[in-house]
């Protein structure tokens, strides 16, 4: 089924004109909840929506073909099954940039993305809450007029220690030799993991930078 699926998008995707539909490498990703019955194993709960079902997420281009869809249960991150599907589309299409809620975005997503190639494009709905990071200690002063939203510098040298492994790990979600729950649910259990650290360190560091572009197009 999903050979067919992959043959019918790239069937579609090669047939457009690029003058009038574009390049198309950028895609948006959300899920939905289906009402199931009990009896399914992936029936949860869902906190949000309220009552039991499953989650379908889907990850859609531009011009409205999806590329790739996924079965999760309620309670499953959001944020891996986005990077599955970056990761496991098996089109033709290259994207670049992934469009997702507040929901589908962490700062360790922000990481994931970077080092795999992808720019995460989140809307936030909390966007006047969020904090900017300095680039560098010693920079109290700087930057006057942003001090209500600026926070603590990030720390790099985290980053220079565990770079290996982030790139052992995301190397590992490329190639599917990982799964990107289980790895999330590794980190989750472990908040003071030095690898988990320093991806949420990474993710700060492209989350200011991305907030920054955001708040002065």
């Amino acid at each position: 089924m999903k050979q067919a699926i992959s043959h019918v998008v790239n069937a579609i995707l090669n047939l457009r004109i690029t003058d009038i539909w574009g390049e198309g490498t950028a895609c948006a990703s959300d899920s939905k909840k289906f009402g199931a019955w009990d009896q399914n194993l992936m029936t949860e709960w869902h906190i949000r929506y309220r009552g039991r079902g499953v989650m379908i997420y889907w990850h859609v281009e531009k011009n409205s073909t999806c590329i790739y869809s996924q079965l999760k249960s309620c309670s499953s991150s959001e944020v891996a099954a986005m990077i599955e599907g970056l990761l496991r589309h098996c089109t033709n299409m290259e994207v670049e940039k992934n469009y997702v809620d507040t929901h589908g975005q962490s700062e360790v997503a922000f990481a994931f993305c970077h080092l795999l190639g992808f720019q995460l494009m989140p809307r936030f709905k909390n966007i006047h809450s969020q904090k900017l990071y300095r680039p560098e200690s010693g920079m109290t002063d700087a930057y006057p007029q942003l001090q209500p939203i600026l926070t603590r510098p990030i720390n790099w040298e985290l980053i220079r220690q565990q770079y290996d492994q982030m790139i052992k790990y995301a190397t590992a979600l490329r190639l599917g030799t990982a799964e990107t729950e289980a790895i999330l649910k590794r980190f989750t259990r472990n908040s003071s993991y030095p690898t988990y650290r320093a991806l949420s360190e990474l993710g700060k560091a492209i989350k200011t930078i991305f907030l920054c572009k955001k708040r002065n197009p």
